[in-house]
């Protein structure tokens, strides 16, 4: 084997190992709570335990007061808010948002997207236009990063 081929091996072996790190830092459970009736929550809590997070829906608490509780600025809600980590996740936040949150583990309540972007996950359809997560803590938003 020469020197090049064995470079290109442990890079990929280096690449591949970053890739899974980023997975492992999700914890290991989340409680998702949501509307009785809203399918796409369902479909995000199932996009999130393909990540290897465990999912406890719950579908019959008052959201305003899950909401409020979690520190949610208000008027920037969605339609579920996930409770993971120390951490709330309101929305249909992208996955490389959650993992960015897990891997800097700011000192923060969490994170948001607000309203239900096409495309994020639990979304049908393709993305549109930039999604702007936002970070929260004591209902006052900032902006975490945009996708």
């Amino acid at each position: 084997m020469n020197r090049r081929t064995l470079n290109l091996l442990l890079s990929t072996g280096l690449l591949l190992g970053a890739a899974s790190g980023a997975h492992a830092a999700l914890p290991d459970e989340a409680t998702l709570y949501k509307n009785p009736q809203c399918g796409c929550c369902d479909e995000y809590a199932r996009q999130l335990e393909e990540l290897g997070v465990t999912v406890h829906i719950v579908d019959d608490m008052d959201m305003g007061k899950i909401k409020q509780d979690a520190g949610l600025p208000y008027g920037l809600g969605s339609c579920h808010t996930t409770l993971i980590g120390g951490y709330a996740i309101e929305g249909h936040v992208p996955f490389e948002a959650v993992e960015r949150l897990f891997q800097e583990r700011p000192k923060i309540g969490g994170i948001g997207l607000a309203g239900m972007p096409i495309g994020t996950p639990g979304m049908p359809g393709p993305k549109r236009g930039d999604w702007d997560v936002y970070q929260f803590t004591d209902q006052e938003p900032m902006p975490f990063m945009t996708l």
